[in-house]
């Protein structure tokens, strides 16, 4: 097959999307067929589409798709004439709805879509009403951007959403087809880690290590981990963080009376620091991260490494219970986590069958070649019905 990839940023870029754009481009790449990229630029619209990029991020990423579905008209018609003249089977978006909006598609090519959120969705789940809206202003915007996203995704072929959260709510809102819909999970963000025996245990007697990862220490639940392990350590277990990614303030440190270890930034790029955060992964025993998320790389991340997770239900997070973790109902209390470690402390043999079941979900369900074989299988047999249609 060949397929056109389209998104608002170029792919190629593993920076972006938190590395997710890329990976998606190169899953298709290994496994759908031959992928070209689709430029992303705005044409005579450049200046001021390098203008908004300019702007501090909080406005950046809502100005930049509300710019784009304004002007889709001026933008989006260089999309249109590249399919005319590239002969491909498939047109496939990420993450940037708006960028299919207003492209005519040559007669016979499949559309395909997918994303971990949809604006509107994201603005009215618990998720978005949390941070709310920036801008008051902006809501005047609102019913034009869900009637574009009606249309774009009724007029799309095939929508792929990693979650039965997001799949469920794009279903009924936006009035499409059971066949359009399909959930493919998608997979860590992290070359493959190979399965090393890490003599990892859990009891009682020895200390119990607690992973954090994030760079907004709030936003992705900081403070609950910490009342979570003093609870513990209250009761006499010896119950340690480990910080990655930010720098929290010592006053939000302080109940776990020095039990904490803090790596304010660990550089992937640099061997030795990847080989620091590689071991983090391996040899605890939880990461937690009591955030809101719509879906959540880094949970897929610590998956492959046989670590489980403890989270909230919030969006698509991609834990399931009793297998690479427990997400937990919104509003769960330091208690209630607490609870669910104490339990595993209680049960070495219960959370050694954890980390199996955790690497194991990973493997079989959140790793970018499932993703891509998958996708890959779907797209050609919506390919194949088109041809043998005559279309």
């Amino acid at each position: 097959m060949r397929i056109a990839y389209l998104c608002d940023f170029d792919p190629r870029d593993l920076n972006l999307y938190s590395g997710g754009n890329a990976r998606l481009f190169s899953a298709l790449s290994r496994h759908a067929g031959d992928v070209q990229v689709l430029p992303s630029h705005w044409g005579p619209l450049e200046p001021l589409h390098r203008l908004i990029h300019m702007t501090p991020d909080r406005i950046n990423i809502r100005l930049r798709w509300r710019a784009h579905l304004a002007l889709g008209r001026m933008i989006n018609g260089r999309i249109t004439q590249a399919l005319a003249k590239g002969n491909y089977d498939v047109l496939f978006c990420a993450y940037s709805f708006q960028s299919l909006h207003r492209v005519r598609l040559p007669a016979g090519m499949i559309s395909a879509y997918t994303a971990d959120a949809t604006p509107t969705v994201y603005k009215h789940s618990v998720i978005g009403q949390s941070f709310g809206s920036y801008v008051t202003a902006s809501r005047m915007a609102d019913p034009m951007i869900e009637r574009a996203e009606r249309a774009v995704f009724q007029q799309t072929d095939l929508l792929l959403w990693p979650s039965d959260w997001l799949r469920d709510r794009v279903q009924d809102r936006y009035q499409l087809q059971p066949e359009q819909s399909v959930v493919v999970p998608w997979g860590a963000n992290i070359d493959r880690p190979e399965v090393v025996p890490d003599g990892v245990t859990l009891d009682a007697t020895n200390p119990l290590h607690i992973l954090f990862v994030g760079r907004d220490w709030v936003a992705k639940g900081g403070p609950l981990v910490v009342q979570t392990l003093a609870l513990l350590r209250a009761e006499g277990i010896d119950a340690r963080l480990t910080v990655v990614g930010c720098r929290p303030p010592d006053a939000a440190l302080a109940p776990l009376q020095g039990a904490v270890t803090v790596h304010h930034s660990l550089d992937k790029a640099k061997p030795e620091q990847l080989a620091r955060f590689q071991g983090l992964l391996r040899l605890s025993h939880f990461m937690m991260m009591a955030s809101l998320e719509s879906w959540g790389f880094a949970f897929c991340e610590a998956s492959a490494y046989g670590l489980p997770s403890l989270c909230l239900r919030a969006g698509g997070v991609p834990v399931s219970d009793a297998i690479n973790g427990h997400a937990l109902p919104i509003g769960a209390q330091a208690a209630d986590f607490a609870a669910v470690l104490r339990d595993y402390l209680g049960n070495p043999d219960a959370y050694l069958r954890l980390r199996q079941t955790s690497r194991a979900h990973y493997e079989s369900v959140l790793n970018w070649d499932v993703w891509g074989q998958r996708v890959g299988q779907l797209l050609q047999e919506r390919v194949n019905a088109r041809r043998s249609a005559g279309q």
